[in-house]
C-alpha cells in the first residue's frame, strides 16, 4: 500500500549518546533513576487499568492503531513512507478488516504500555517477547515468530567469547535495557550462581540503538534477537556474534487485557500465518511471512542498502527527496509543507512520472482539466506539478476557511480527492438529518452513506465510494503526525549534537 530513496542518516540513525562504558556488576548508567528496581518501575508503567475499546469500537470507528518504535525492523520511512516488518504485518490485518492503519510511534519519554492502556494505540507490534513482567499488565496475541537470544560483542573484544561463563570469566559487562526481555534473562542467570557484570541503559533506547553503538565501541556487549542482529549485520561494521542465552523466544503483539474480541480477530489471522510445527519440526510460515522475513532479516541487501548511513547520505530530505522543493513552493502560498508531503506520499508515493487511469498526472496527481498550464506534459515537470496542485489545494482552504483549522484541512482533502461536488451533497446529508454540516465526523459518516442507493439518488452528485474518500482523509493526516514526529526528532537529535554527527534513532 505505502513504500518507501535515502533518508538522511541523521534519520535513519539519530537519537541519544549513552553514558560512559560502566565496568561494575549491575551497575546503572545516569539515564536510569536510583532504586528503579522493581517490575513496574522497571517497565515504567502508569496505566494499569486499561480502557474500554475491543474490536466492535475499532471496526465502528474504521482505525486500527499500531504502537510502535522506529527502527529498520519495525516501521521506517524511505521516500516519505512507510516500511517495516511490523508495519508490514499490521497493515496486512487491517487491510483484510476493511481499517485503516494508523501509526503511533513511542516518543522518547513515553511508554508503549501506558499508550495501549489509556487507548493511544489498540495494539503494540514492535518485537516484543512475552514475558512474565509484560504479562502483568497487558494480554499477548499468539505467536508470529521464534527467536534466539544472542551475545553479540564489539570487535574490541578480540575473539568473541564462545560461553556465558567466558564472558565471566573475561569480566565483560552486558549492555541493556531495564524494561527489555533481556535484562530479565541475565538476572536468570544471574540466579543460577553466574557472576554477570550487567550495565543498564535508559529504556528510551532499543535494540538497534545499542548494537549501533556496540559496533562504534561505545559498549563491549549487549543481547539481541537474533532476527534483529542478522538485519544489523547487513549495515553495522564491528559487530560479532556470541552464544545463545536463550532459544525459542516466541514474538507476539501485545493488546489490552480487556480486548477478546480483537484478540481472537488478531489470532485468527496470525494462524494463517504461522503455526507450530511438530516436536522436531520448524514452524510453518505463509508465503507472506516469509517474504516480509526474507526483506528485512534475511537477505534483502536492497532494503540493507536504505539504512546504510553512508548509501543515506547520498540525496534527499528528511522526509523526501523533495523536501526542498515542498517547502518553497508550499510556503510561498502560505500552506504547510508536511501536509502537502504527506498528500504527494498517498497520491503517488513521490512518483513524478505517476499517471492514474482517470488521467490525473505527476507528484500531486493533478488533471489537467483543472490545471491552469498549457500542455499535460508540463504536468511532468515536477515543480510545475506542486504549484499546481498546492495552487488547488490552497483553493479548497480558502473554500472551508470559516472552519476550524482541523476541519477545515479535512474537507480539502476530502474535495481534493472526491471533488466539491460531493463533499457539498454530504454536508447537505448531514443537514437533512440534523446534523452539523461543519464537522468533519457529520460529513464523513455522510460520505459513507453515499454509496448507498437510497441516499444517493437524492444527491446532486449520485454515488460517492466514500468509504476511499474518509480513508483517504484520515490516512493523510496520520501521515501527518508521523511526519512531524521524526521531523521534531530529527531536529532535536541535529540541536543536541550539531551538524553532521551520527547517533541511534531510539
Amino acid at each position: 500500500m505505502r513504500k518507501l530513496i535515502n533518508v538522511p542518516s541523521r534519520l535513519y540513525l539519530a537519537g541519544t549518546l549513552a553514558v560512559s562504558l560502566l565496568l561494575s556488576s549491575c551497575s546503572f548508567s545516569e539515564d536510569v533513576p536510583l532504586g528503579d528496581d522493581t517490575d513496574q518501575q522497571g517497565l515504567n508503567v502508569s496505566v494499569v487499568e486499561p480502557i474500554k475499546r475491543d474490536y466492535g469500537q475499532i471496526k465502528e470507528n474504521g482505525v486500527l492503531r499500531m504502537i510502535t518504535r522506529y527502527s529498520s525492523n519495525t516501521y521506517f520511512l524511505h521516500q516519505g513512507l512507510e516500511w517495516g516488518f511490523e508495519y508490514e504485518l499490521v497493515d496486512k490485518f487491517a487491510d483484510q478488516h476493511d481499517l485503516a492503519l494508523e501509526v503511533v510511534v513511542i516518543g522518547p519519554d513515553e511508554n508503549p504500555y501506558d499508550l495501549l492502556n489509556s487507548g493511544k494505540g489498540d495494539i503494540i507490534a514492535a518485537n516484543y517477547t512475552r514475558t512474565p513482567e509484560r504479562k502483568k499488565y497487558v494480554d499477548f496475541t499468539r505467536p508470529y515468530n521464534l527467536v534466539n537470544q544472542l551475545l553479540v560483542f564489539s570487535d574490541k573484544v578480540g575473539e568473541p567469547p564462545s560461553s556465558v561463563e567466558e564472558v565471566v570469566e573475561q569480566g565483560i559487562p552486558i549492555t541493556v535495557r531495564r524494561n527489555s526481555s533481556y535484562y530479565y534473562r541475565l538476572q536468570e542467570l544471574k540466579s543460577k550462581g553466574l557472576d554477570l557484570s550487567i550495565n543498564v541503559v535508559s529504556n528510551k533506547k532499543d535494540t538497534e540503538s545499542l548494537l549501533y553503538e556496540i559496533s562504534n565501541g561505545k559498549y563491549l556487549a549487549t543481547v539481541a534477537d537474533d532476527n534483529i542482529f542478522q538485519a544489523s549485520n547487513k549495515y553495522m561494521q564491528g559487530i560479532q556474534q556470541g552464544p545463545v542465552m536463550a532459544k525459542n523466544d516466541t514474538i507476539a503483539w501485545a493488546i489490552r487485557e480487556n480486548a477478546p474480541s480483537l484478540k481472537t480477530e488478531l489470532n485468527r489471522f496470525l494462524y494463517d500465518h504461522f503455526r507450530f510445527g511438530g516436536p522436531n519440526e520448524s514452524p510453518k510460515r505463509s508465503t507472506f511471512l516469509n517474504i516480509l522475513r526474507k526483506r528485512y532479516f534475511k537477505e534483502g541487501p536492497q532494503i540493507a542498502d536504505y539504512y546504510n548511513p553512508e548509501s543515506s547520505m547520498l540525496g534527499g530530505g528528511v522526509i523526501s527527496p523533495y523536501d526542498d522543493l515542498i517547502k518553497n513552493v508550499a510556503d510561498s502560498a502560505g500552506v504547510d509543507w508536511l501536509l502537502v508531503a504527506s498528500i504527494i506520499a498517498q497520491e503517488t508515493k513521490f512518483n513524478p512520472n505517476a499517471k492514474s487511469w482517470a488521467g490525473a498526472v505527476g507528484l500531486m496527481q493533478v488533471l489537467p482539466r483543472y490545471s491552469q498550464t498549457p500542455s499535460e506534459e508540463l504536468l511532468y515537470d515536477e515543480e510545475i506539478n506542486l504549484r499546481e496542485g498546492v495552487r488547488i489545494i490552497n483553493e479548497h482552504l480558502n473554500h472551508y476557511s470559516y472552519m476550524d483549522s482541523t476541519d477545515k484541512w479535512s474537507f480539502a482533502l476530502a474535495a481534493y480527492n472526491a471533488g466539491q461536488g460531493h463533499v457539498a451533497d454530504a454536508r447537505r446529508l448531514a443537514i437533512d438529518q440534523n446534523k452539523d454540516p461543519n464537522e468533519w465526523k457529520n460529513v464523513s459518516d455522510a460520505l459513507l452513506k453515499l454509496m448507498q442507493r437510497k441516499y444517493y439518488k437524492d444527491a446532486r452528485y449520485g454515488f460517492c465510494r466514500g468509504i476511499e474518500t474518509v480513508r483517504y482523509v484520515e490516512e493523510i493526516k496520520n501521515r501527518y503526525n508521523i511526519y512531524q514526529t521524526i521531523l521534531t526528532l530529527s531536529n532535536e537529535e541535529e540541536n543536541n549534537r550539531g551538524p553532521g554527527v551520527l547517533g541511534i534513532f531510539n
